[in-house]
């Protein structure tokens, strides 16, 4: 299959219907029907499900560059959740609802749970649906929110996994508009971007940005039931990157990037929510220190190999 046929019309979906100015609106109590209803028409929630069960049959890494495009344009709807969702679901011979779908992992906030009509827990071989949303966080602006009574530490892999992909979206955006930034904005009669300062800053973005996407791309290769090496070091790398990222990204931009009016900050904000939603990259490196301690007859490189 040619994946541009669909991540061509994806991003032209996503670009029509999730301006800046509409996810504001959305992020500060708005109707999300309209944005949703566009996603739901599209088909692509479908996107994972099997072609039986009337999908289209992606793998979770052919479907990582669509899910990227939503971390990229910081779309305010779990729409990469409700994709895995549905999928599980249908594999587990349930029927989706038809609102957004928000994965709890039980690692603090629910992401997009004050936008989810539903909260999926339980595990990927026998998935739970409660009624949402979730409870609100009460930070500003915030999608993400707050469940109690569910227990979804079988699905914190495959969160783990989604939000590594969310991040490398996110992250390759806030790259591209930090070196537009650094190119456009002139002090002492030159760009920024021609100071070795600001330079060497844009090289350490521009490197984890590409980590990020490496990381993620980890995760995804083992589909819908990662292995547990695979989301640690998928969601270690892309939480690590992540908070590299926004940084950077704020010291280049300068007080401009924090305003409201500014684009970045739907994005960096996200970045920061993503790195600690579906465990932090300490509790990863712990998973993954874990795994090393339990192959402790293996050499180190061997390990490496074997991983």
């Amino acid at each position: 299959m040619d994946m541009s046929e669909l991540i061509d019309p994806f991003a032209r979906l996503i670009e029509d219907v999730c301006t800046p100015a509409a996810v504001r609106a959305v992020e500060e109590g708005g109707d999300t029907a309209p944005m949703w209803d566009a996603f739901a028409q599209s088909g692509f929630l479908d996107a994972l499900m099997s072609e039986e069960a009337g999908g289209a049959g992606l793998s979770l890494a052919q479907a990582a560059p669509l899910i990227a495009l939503l971390g990229a344009h910081a779309v305010p709807l779990p729409v990469g959740d409700t994709m895995i969702a549905r999928a599980l679901l249908a594999e587990a011979g349930m029927t989706a609802p038809d609102g957004p779908i928000a994965l709890a992992t039980g690692t603090g906030p629910v992401p997009f749970g004050r936008v989810a009509t539903h909260i999926l827990s339980g595990s990927a071989e026998a998935p739970l649906l409660t009624a949402g949303p979730a409870d609100a966080t009460g930070v500003l602006s915030d999608v993400d929110g707050y469940v109690t009574g569910v227990d979804g530490r079988g699905l914190r892999p495959l969160g783990a996994v989604l939000r590594a992909i969310l991040i490398s979206g996110a992250a390759g955006k806030t790259l591209e508009m930090t070196v537009a930034y650094a190119n456009e904005r002139t002090q002492f009669g030159k760009p920024i971007g021609k100071q070795q300062a600001v330079q060497q800053q844009l090289a350490v973005l521009a490197e984890q940005a590409v980590a990020a996407r490496i990381a993620a791309g980890i995760g995804a290769r083992g589909g819908l039931s990662p292995r547990l090496i695979d989301a640690a070091i998928a969601k270690h790398g892309a939480s690590q990157a992540a908070g590299q990222i926004a940084a950077i990204a704020h010291a280049v931009h300068g007080a401009i990037g924090i305003s409201a009016e500014y684009d970045l900050q739907l994005l960096t904000r996200h970045l920061y929510s993503w790195r600690l939603a579906d465990g932090s990259e300490s509790y990863w490196a712990g998973q993954l220190g874990q795994a090393r301690h339990a192959a402790s007859a293996m050499s180190t490189a061997d390990f490496i190999r074997a991983a």
